[in-house]
C-alpha cells in the first residue's frame, strides 16, 4: 500500500473536514491532497525518478507534511534530516543516500551554503521565504498542476530513510518501506470515517520516528494535527486551549518544562483526554507529577519503541498510570509506573542471555523483539542485529514479569562490568532520583585498573536544594548493594542531551577517557 493513501482515502471520505494546522494554514483533505499533488508535479518536473531521495532539512510545517507525503505520491524515498546534526554528519547522510534534491528551510539556508561543495551538486530548494539563491517551492507548486498519478510502489520499496541519532559512531541509515507503515498504522489505527476523533498536538520533530509515525497515524485516522515548528513549553501551552487539543506526545524533557511552566496552573485541559510519552526514559518522580498535576480526565500512555521497528513496541495504558486502591494496589501501581507496558497485538517479545538462553519471568538480559514492522535494513551495512526466524535484538535490557509487563534496564552497550558483576545504569540512576535534592542523574562506568570499572554518577540537583558526595552515597549505601554504589559523584548544571531527551553518555564517556 502506498502510504499516500493515509491522507487520499480519507480524503475521499471527508473532504472537508480541516486535518492539518500550522499557524494561520488551515487544511481540509481536499486541499492538503491538492498541495500534495501539486509538490508531486514539482519532483517530476526536477525530473526525479521511481525510488529517488528527497531529503529536507527544516522544522516542523505543514509544508514539511505535504513534502512526505508528495514524495510517497510520486514513489520517491524521503530522508529527513536532523537539523540538530553536526555538518560532517549532514554531509554524510545527504551523500551516502545519494540525495536527488534537498528542500531547505530558512534558517538553514546558510548552512547548506557553507557545506554545498561538499553535496555533490545535489539541486537545493528554498521550503520558506529563501534569500534569492535558489528557487522557492512555494513559486514552484503555484506553477505546477495536480498530479493526478500515484506510483505503484512494491512494499519492499523504501518510503522513508530515517538516519538515527549516531550516539556511538556515525548516523545509521534505517530503511522503513511502504510494508512497514502499513503494518503499523492499518494494523493498530482504527480509519477516519467521518466521527469526531478530536486534535492532535505535535511538537517531536518530524525527522524522529514519533513525528513521522504522528503524521501518518492521526491524518489516517481522521485526527486534526496541530503542528508545532519547534517544542516550547508556553506554545504548547497556548496551543493546548487555542485548538481545544485532545491528544498529544510529549518526551521526558518536555514533560518537566510543562509542569515548570508558570502558565501551567492556569492551562484549561479539560478538552484533553489523552498525553502520550516517551523518546527517552521518564523519570518516575516526573511522571508521579504528572499524574497529580494534570486532571484525572487525563489518561497518560508511556510508549516504547524503535525507529528500526517503525515505532512503538509496548505500551503502559491509561489505567496503569492511575494510581489508587489499597496500599498493596497503590504498591504495585508505582511498581508498574517504572514499566514500558505489554506489547503491541503485531508483537512478540522475549528476553534472552548473553548464550541466546530465553530467560524467565523478572531475569534480566536483552530485549529482542518480533514484529511485520521491522525495517527493510540499514542502507549501506549489515544489519547486525537480525536474528532468525524474523527476530530482532533491541540492544535494550529488561525484563518481563509474570503479568507480561515490560521493564527496561538500560542499554546494553551501557552495561557497566565491576569485578566481573554486570551492573545496569538504570537502576543506579533510580535511586539517585529518588533523593530529595537530585533532579536529574546518570550514571556511566569508567576505567579502573583494579576492578576493570567503577562507578561515576552525574548529578543535577533540584533548584535551591543542596546536597554534596558524601550525602548522595549515604543515601545510595542503604538502597544499593555495595558493588552497585558509586564511588564518584559530580555535580553538573544539565546532562547532555540530545533532541528527543535521552542522554548522551558518549559526553559523559569522554570526560573521563584515560583515567584508569
Amino acid at each position: 500500500m502506498n502510504t499516500v493513501n493515509f491522507i487520499s482515502i480519507p480524503g475521499s471520505i471527508v473532504p472537508d473536514q480541516e486535518v492539518l494546522v500550522f499557524g494561520q494554514n488551515r487544511l481540509t483533505y481536499a486541499e492538503l491532497n491538492d498541495l500534495v499533488a501539486r509538490i508531486a508535479t514539482v519532483y517530476k518536473k526536477l525530473g526525479l525518478k521511481q525510488r529517488d531521495v528527497v531529503a529536507v532539512l527544516d522544522t516542523n510545517s505543514h509544508l514539511y507534511v505535504a513534502a512526505y507525503y508528495a514524495a510517497a505520491k510520486a514513489g520517491l524515498t524521503f530522508l529527513p534530516l536532523n537539523y540538530r546534526a553536526k555538518e560532517g554528519e549532514l554531509e554524510y547522510m545527504i551523500n551516502t543516500a545519494e540525495t536527488k534534491l534537498l528542500l531547505v528551510g530558512d534558517r538553514y539556508l546558510d548552512l547548506v551554503k557553507r557545506i554545498h561543495a561538499q553535496l555533490n551538486n545535489v539541486p537545493c530548494i528554498a521550503v520558506g521565504e529563501g534569500d534569492g539563491s535558489m528557487a522557492r517551492l512555494s513559486d514552484l507548486v503555484k506553477q505546477a498542476d495536480p498530479d493526478e498519478e500515484e506510483a505503484e510502489v512494491e512494499d519492499e520499496d523504501v518510503s522513508v530513510l530515517m538516519y538515527t541519532s549516531g550516539t556511538t559512531s556515525l548516523p545509521k541509515g534505517v530503511m522503513l518501506s511502504f510494508r512497514d507503515f502499513t503494518a503499523y498504522v492499518t494494523a493498530n489505527i482504527e480509519m477516519a470515517d467521518g466521527t469526531e476523533r478530536g486534535t492532535f498536538l505535535v511538537c517531536a520533530p518530524f525527522y524522529h520516528i514519533a513525528g513521522t509515525t504522528a503524521m501518518m497515524t492521526n491524518l489516517w485516522t481522521g485526527r486534526k494535527m496541530v503542528v508545532m515548528p519547534q517544542f516550547d513549553p508556553k506554545t504548547w501551552l497556548d496551543l493546548v486551549v487555542k485548538e481545544s487539543v485532545t491528544h498529544a506526545f510529549i518526551v521526558p524533557t518536555m514533560m518537566k518544562q510543562v509542569l515548570d511552566d508558570p502558565n501551567f496552573a492556569k492551562t484549561d485541559f479539560s478538552k484533553m483526554t489523552n498525553l502520550a510519552y516517551g523518546g527517552a526514559a521518564m523519570p518516575i518522580a516526573v511522571i508521579r507529577r504528572a499524574i497529580e498535576a494534570f486532571p484525572k480526565t487525563i489518561g497518560f500512555v508511556n510508549a516504547y519503541g524503535q525507529t528500526e521497528t517503525t515505532s512503538s513496541l509496548t505500551i503502559l495504558g491509561p489505567d496503569d498510570h492511575r494510581i489508587g486502591g489499597t496500599p498493596a494496589e497503590i504498591e504495585q501501581k508505582l511498581k508498574r509506573l517504572n514499566s514500558i507496558g505489554k506489547p503491541l497485538p503485531d508483537v512478540e517479545i522475549k528476553v534472552r542471555d548473553d548464550d541466546g538462553k530465553f530467560l524467565t519471568h523478572s531475569e534480566v538480559g536483552e530485549i529482542i523483539i518480533r514484529t511485520p514492522r521491522i525495517m527493510k535494513g540499514y542502507a549501506g551495512r549489515k544489519d547486525d542485529s537480525a536474528l532468525p526466524d524474523g527476530w530482532r535484538a533491541t540492544g535494550d535490557l529488561g525484563w518481563v514479569d509474570e503479568e507480561g509487563y515490560v521493564f527496561f534496564a538500560g542499554r546494553k552497550d551501557d552495561m557497566i562490568i565491576r569485578g566481573g558483576e554486570n551492573i545496569a545504569p538504570a537502576e543506579i540512576e533510580t535511586v539517585l532520583m529518588s533523593h530529595p535534592a537530585v533532579d536529574e542523574a546518570a550514571v556511566i562506568g569508567v576505567p579502573s585498573v583494579e576492578w576493570g570499572q567503577t562507578i561515576k554518577g552525574y548529578v543535577v540537583l533540584r533548584p535551591g536544594e543542596k546536597a554534596d558526595a558524601k550525602d548522595i552515597q549515604e543515601f545510595c549505601r542503604t538502597r544499593l548493594a555495595s558493588f552497585k554504589r558509586p564511588e564518584q559523584i559530580e555535580f553538573l548544571d544539565a546532562l547532555p542531551k540530545n533532541a528527543l531527551g535521552k542522554i548522551l553518555r558518549k559526553e559523559l564517556h569522554a570526560q573521563n577517557k584515560g583515567d584508569a
